[in-house]
């Protein structure tokens, strides 16, 4: 059990985020180095969730819009972490002047999963922005991620089942090799909805499949669940 609670305040009737962040840190591999970068952190839950289950770790958050970047720092304020967690409030686009290039173990991303003129937007603009990619594309994410990275650095991706083959394809473009899928699944017998990915900085090819990530197990959540929301001490959506 981790020995930090985080606070994860959220901004009422704002983003609010869901299991994905948990998912996200989770299958990032615990051995994924000492400075971590969170690509778009909102309102901070990836970064605060990484420094409760990597007590060395010096994280970064970058988020674009203003409030959500001032809460981000009022929770890692709140969780006591100020010295090795810091929001930077920025675009990830223009990543050159917010941190400098190669210097990453790892960057994480749970990027808005839909194109622009896909699906209804949200009226309010914080959920609009993290749900369309209004402030930046998939292609931006993984470009900001290149720059930021080390030779044989790791980007830890989570993302929908039906931009896989576009996720892959822009890894391998951009020289991340794909080194690690999971897919992530509600129940037993239901269609994934959600994909893990991990791609290495100059990796050599070699995918490998995991096995399937069960959110629900009957009734509840799955051991495999629980299990990763106590290791981030204690939270849940």
């Amino acid at each position: 059990m981790a020995s930090l609670t985080p606070v994860l305040d959220q901004n009422p009737g704002g983003y609010r985020y869901s299991l994905d962040p948990f998912l996200l840190v989770g299958f990032a591999a615990a051995e994924s180095g000492r400075r971590l970068v969170d690509l778009g952190c909102g309102s901070g839950v990836v970064p605060l969730l990484l420094a409760a289950r990597r007590p060395q770790a010096l994280v970064s958050g970058i988020e674009l819009q203003p409030r959500l970047a001032e809460l981000a720092r009022s929770n890692v304020a709140a969780s006591g972490v100020a010295d090795r967690v810091e929001i930077i409030a920025g675009d990830l686009r223009q990543i050159g002047p917010l941190l400098p290039p190669a210097e990453c173990d790892a960057v994480l991303a749970n990027p808005p999963y839909r194109r622009v003129g896909s699906g209804r937007l949200a009226p309010d603009g914080e959920r609009a922005a993290a749900r369309h990619e209004l402030n930046g594309t998939l292609a931006d994410f993984v470009a900001a991620a290149v720059y930021l990275l080390k030779a044989g650095g790791r980007f830890y991706l989570v993302h929908l089942p039906e931009r896989l083959s576009e996720v892959l394809t822009l890894l391998q473009t951009a020289g991340l090799a794909p080194k690690r899928l999971r897919c992530v699944h509600p129940q037993p017998g239901a269609a994934a909805c959600l994909v893990l990915v991990e791609g290495r900085k100059g990796g050599r090819p070699g995918l490998v499949v995991e096995t399937p990530l069960l959110v629900r197990d009957g009734g509840g959540y799955s051991p495999e669940m629980a299990a990763l929301y106590a290791s981030c001490a204690g939270g849940s959506p």
